[in-house]
């Protein structure tokens, strides 16, 4: 028998009336989206359940938002035991409960707290990021190299999804000259993404030091399973290091390409999406053809 991994989605996935289905069908969903209120001190399940797009897409909503949905929705999977999570970006939080690594509590609080300190970040320093199709990823990061030594703008390889897809992060102006050559080097598509902020790059080192104090304040606990943490795309046990990855995340690359992989080489066969959306899915299925995917949400 192959191994059964869960997996999370970060920012992107978020839908009006997500989780609600959750919430009136199942009373321990209920419960924890009535915690959450309280931890974060507004109706957070208002606006997931009723909000518009505009006010799902705030940064500071989407990102608790996503993590409640996936987490809820995996407590109260009847029976499961996963042999291995991981998760994209802020789906990193998510796998660390399913996990245990972190109570539900402490990962909502660091969660609220990660995008608060993003969101500061992204005003300080106005930056982007763009999704790169088509070209080999050796490519793009020597023309993000390129760019950042010529110009002294920040451009650095942000999200490797699956082959042929990268998400590239930095200044503006630094994006904007990275694109073009791109293009000019063969991509299909050098297309500037609308999100608040160079996410996973050097212009989030503000944002870094605030989470890391409080990842450093945080109980970490020695999870059940192995997660395949972003930055390092192996299998980590240690509460320490997990905390360590942790902290490097918000200014390191989300390596998701390279985690499917070496889950598929430590024996992942069946991948299940925990969480809204299906963008996972459609991620592993291009990086493993074989791979059974299914989704929970």
């Amino acid at each position: 028998m192959g191994k059964h991994a869960f997996i999370f989605p970060g920012q992107g996935s978020q839908f009006s009336g997500m989780g609600k289905n959750l919430y009136d069908n199942n009373s321990i969903a209920k419960n924890l989206f009535e915690q959450a209120n309280d931890i974060l001190g507004f109706k957070i399940s208002d606006i997931m359940f009723a909000g518009t797009d505009e006010d799902l897409k705030q940064t500071k909503v989407t990102q608790p938002a996503i993590f409640l949905h996936s987490v809820i929705a995996f407590k109260i999977l009847e029976n499961t035991q996963p042999d291995m999570v991981a998760g994209h970006s802020l789906g990193e939080f998510s796998a660390l409960v399913a996990n245990e690594t972190l109570r539900f509590e402490d990962a909502l609080k660091l969660v609220s707290i990660r995008a608060n300190a993003m969101q500061k970040a992204c005003e300080a320093n106005p930056s982007t990021m763009a999704a790169v199709l088509a070209l080999a990823d050796d490519k793009v990061e020597e023309i993000c190299a390129a760019v950042q030594q010529e110009t002294n703008e920040v451009v650095v390889a942000a999200n490797y999804n699956c082959t042929g897809q990268l998400v590239i992060s930095g200044s503006i102006k630094g994006i904007d000259i990275a694109c073009e050559r791109m293009k000019q080097a063969g991509a299909k598509r050098a297309l500037v993404l609308p999100v608040g902020g160079a996410f996973h790059s050097p212009l989030m080192a503000m944002a870094k030091e605030e989470l890391a104090a409080a990842i450093e304040a945080t109980n970490f606990n020695t999870p059940i399973c192995p997660v395949y943490q972003n930055v390092t795309a192996s299998a980590v046990s240690d509460a320490l290091t997990i905390k360590q990855n942790l902290i490097t995340q918000l200014t390191g690359a989300v390596k998701w390409t390279q985690s499917v992989q070496a889950m598929v080489a430590d024996g992942a066969t069946h991948f299940t999406e925990v969480g809204p959306g299906k963008v996972l899915q459609g991620l592993v299925q291009k990086i493993y053809k074989e791979a059974i995917t299914d989704g929970v949400s």
